[in-house]
């Protein structure tokens, strides 16, 4: 423990005050403390993270203030040790056993005393507790608690990522035991006071991959007042009628808050009983359901609806591909096995093309982006990665969510009880500004207003879709928008342009979806639902909290629409909401650690190899390449950008070349070689080729330079230009093997790049200029 101390030089206000917050470690050693107050960012160097873990609650002196006018830290006592247990490598050195954590940001490695390593041998991942905290001189020690195995095992990735980011991975004994109770098909008993919809053929549309289906769906013609119209049902698994308030179940579910997608692994929010089988709308078996049954207007508009429980029957497990092609062909191969069909699926369509109309007419943000899908071997490892296409099946399937979800917070909200709803906020004040400035460096001639609208960004998107940066325009827009989160505070969906929105269509795998179930079941059964004494919220809860808590409202602004219920009430389910926010991004943080780990492996084996892609980002440090082929992003960083000083415009966000003019920007096209991977810091770099080369000699021209190669320039009169091109980073050990094969694969032209390249580095003045750490 630090002992206070006064601080010499120290002596302004500013830079006395001690400061909260959690350490943020980074793996070059330095590292940062995320205040509590929401401020920005505070360095600690080095030699103050010795003594200091990465997660540690800290309180920190400003001591004082570099030329950039940042706060450098030294920390005066640590508040609060988080217990989160380390993973990594056992390694044995000159007789010497030790852990290297697997999360680079902890800095140091733990020492094992002999008889703390168990049944562990050297290289294999394990996890361990620690029992001497660090100290300024001195390495922290512990006891390794559970082997993983091999590094090389297969679905390793996810057992380290379930670890290092707190994700529930096992239910309880009493979990299990309930779920075990619980009876394997619906009983007679279960159907009372329900209305019964066995008739009625509902189908459920789902991926080709999917196990657990939460929705089930049926459309037909009918009369909305004295117009056409629909009839649309959306049947939902009744999960809370298996799912008790308070109970073992409900417990472990409270505290997974969701269920967390991984390559070839799902850890489920319920039970497998439950998720797969009892609750799951499979084909051909009764299944409980609540329903939302909405009569949809020629217009789209929802025009009356009503919520009840009900006994189902799936009459066919579609998947988007068959429905799309049944769509797109009502007499082809797939038309004609689904012939019984077809029929309803039209009607959907149909009422889907309704609902489309309704969503353009209210403004609501559509912008195209492209998902990934990891496809793995039997072994874990990848075989390919491919987008994800989204076709009318899709699309249909969201847009009767969408009523659904909103149909039930009108409902909550008019029920006049607490609940949870999905709230999305627009742009902050900074964002809106940055985004401004953006758009008019770009010369798009659209901007937002002081209190914008989602019609507003949609139209802007609308209008640059055909623009050659239409890409880097759209990643402005959405990067200018907050995250959605869920609160009792009812404030409206910014990017769907709705009033009131809630989830209520998944309660298998979310459980603000199974609260919202209770609260409606609760409302038609004119009772009130009271949540239940659930587990204290964990460390993600708290860093969400204090990020929430540290937003201002912009003066001007309009207030929030609040409805308040009693003080009591407002606090418990606002810890709900917090709580089930922050394990959403916990599960999706898990989720990308795990597939940022099997790209990184996968691209360890085209080391050397080049690819096209397009500039995904642009930052101070350099720019990020998103492939081609493979959509998989690297980072060229900014000493392998040319022989020359590239400035960050934060506005046009694009590097640019001082000396050339040539700019980096978000949607260029380059080509790039495959030069470094780390594993353990998920990190992948490129350096540039061929089209960086060729934008460097059109740049040249135009500003009248005359180029003396790819390697360097000169001036017009014939001078070479200075240099300002750091060293290239380090090459890792894994690519040593692979350097044959880069020497071979190199061009004439590359070549003389890398003699350049090497006489710079030998000279002094080809040494490139220090740089502040940066928090990575």
């Amino acid at each position: 423990m630090y002992i206070k101390k006064t601080t010499p030089g120290a002596q302004s206000a500013h830079l006395s005050d001690e400061i909260e917050g959690s350490v943020q470690g980074h793996r070059d050693g330095h590292g940062f403390v995320i205040r509590d107050d929401g401020e920005g960012d505070i360095y600690i160097p080095p030699n103050e993270m010795r003594a200091v873990l990465h997660k540690d609650r800290v309180r920190v002196r400003i001591v004082r203030q570099d030329r950039r006018g940042r706060p450098e830290g030294r920390v005066v006592e640590i508040i609060e040790r988080p217990p989160q247990p380390i993973i990594g490598r056992l390694l044995q050195e000159s007789g010497v056993w030790l852990v290297a954590p697997e999360d680079k940001r902890y800095g140091q490695d733990v020492l094992i005393p002999k008889g703390a390593t168990g049944a562990a041998k050297p290289g294999q991942v394990v996890v361990v507790e620690l029992t001497e905290p660090p100290a300024l001189f001195g390495q922290p020690v512990g006891r390794i608690t559970e082997v993983l195995g091999e590094v090389d095992d297969p679905g390793m990735e996810i057992e380290i990522a379930v670890r290092k980011y707190g994700v529930p991975h096992e239910f309880s004994a009493e979990c299990l035991a309930q779920a075990k109770e619980l009876p394997d098909k619906v009983r007679a008993q279960d159907k009372k006071r329900r209305v019964d919809l066995t008739d009625v053929p509902l189908v459920t549309i789902d991926g080709e991959d999917a196990r657990d289906f939460d929705d089930a769906v049926y459309c037909e013609p009918a009369k909305v007042g004295r117009a056409k119209g629909w009839r649309l049902l959306v049947a939902i698994a009744d999960v809370s009628h298996y799912v008790e308030t308070g109970s073992a179940i409900d417990i472990d579910a409270y505290d997974r808050a969701t269920s967390v997608y991984f390559p070839r692994r799902v850890i489920p929010m319920l039970p497998e009983k439950l998720s797969n089988g009892l609750c799951s709308l499979n084909p051909e078996v009764e299944r409980l359901c609540m329903v939302c049954d909405m009569l949809v207007t020629a217009k789209g508009e929802v025009h009356a609806y009503q919520f009840y429980p009900a006994v189902m029957f799936s009459h066919a497990r579609f998947t988007y591909t068959e429905v799309a092609a049944i769509l797109a062909n009502t007499r082809g191969p797939e038309a004609s096995k689904r012939k019984d069909r077809v029929k309803d699926l039209l009607n959907l369509h149909d009422v889907y093309r309704a609902l489309l109309v309704a969503r353009q007419q209210r403004g609501a943000v559509d912008f195209e982006t492209t998902e990934t899908q990891i496809i793995c071997d039997e072994n874990g490892r990848i075989e390919k990665i491919v987008p994800r296409t989204r076709n009318d099946a899709h699309k249909l399937i969201e847009e009767a969510m969408l009523a659904a979800n909103v149909c039930s917070a009108d409902f909550i909200a008019q029920g006049g009880q607490p609940g949870l709803f999905r709230v999305h906020e627009g742009p902050t004040p900074e964002k809106q500004e940055i985004l401004r400035n953006y758009l008019k460096a770009m010369a798009v001639g659209m901007t937002i207003g002081d209190d914008p609208k989602p019609a507003e960004f949609q139209a802007i998107a609308e209008a640059t879709k055909d623009r050659p940066d239409a890409q880097q325009i759209h990643t402005m827009l959405l990067r200018s928008m907050q995250q959605a989160i869920y609160t009792p505070v009812n404030s409206g969906h910014f990017g769907l342009a709705f009033e009131a929105y809630t989830h209520f269509t998944s309660p298998i795998r979310r459980y603000p979806d199974l609260l919202v179930h209770r609260v409606i079941k609760a409302i038609l059964g004119k009772t009130k639902y009271a949540l239940p004494s659930l587990p204290t919220p964990g460390e993600a809860h708290a860093k969400l909290a204090k990020r929430l808590a540290a937003r201002v409202a912009a003066p001007g602004t309009k207030p929030r629409k609040e409805v308040k219920p009693p003080s009591r009430d407002t606090q418990a389910w606002e810890a709900a909401g917090l709580h089930c926010s922050a394990n959403e991004r916990r599960a999706d943080e898990a989720s990308r650690d795990v597939e940022a780990w099997l790209k990184c492996k996968y691209m360890r084996e085209h080391l050397g190899e080049e690819y096209s892609g397009v500039v995904s980002a642009a930052t101070s440090f350099g720019i990020f390449v998103t492939l081609d082929a493979m959509y998989v992003e690297g980072l060229v960083h900014i000493t392998e950008l040319g022989g020359e000083y590239f400035k960050f415009d934060e506005a046009r966000q694009e590097l640019r070349g001082e000396r050339t003019g040539i700019r980096y920007a978000i949607g260029a096209r380059v080509r790039v070689q495959v030069s470094r991977v780390d594993l353990d810091g998920r990190k992948i770099d490129f350096r540039l080729v061929r089209e960086g080369e060729e934008l460097l000699g059109r740049a040249l021209k135009d500003k009248g330079v005359a180029s003396d190669g790819p390697g360097g320039a000169r001036k017009a009169g014939g001078r070479p230009a200075a240099r300002k091109r750091g060293p290239a980073p380090e090459a890792s050990s894994t690519e040593l093997a692979s350097l044959t094969r880069e020497r071979a694969a190199r061009s004439p032209i590359q070549e003389l790049k890398a003699s350049v390249k090497k006489a710079a580095a030998g000279s002094k003045s080809g040494k490139g200029k220090g740089r502040k750490p940066r928090r990575g």
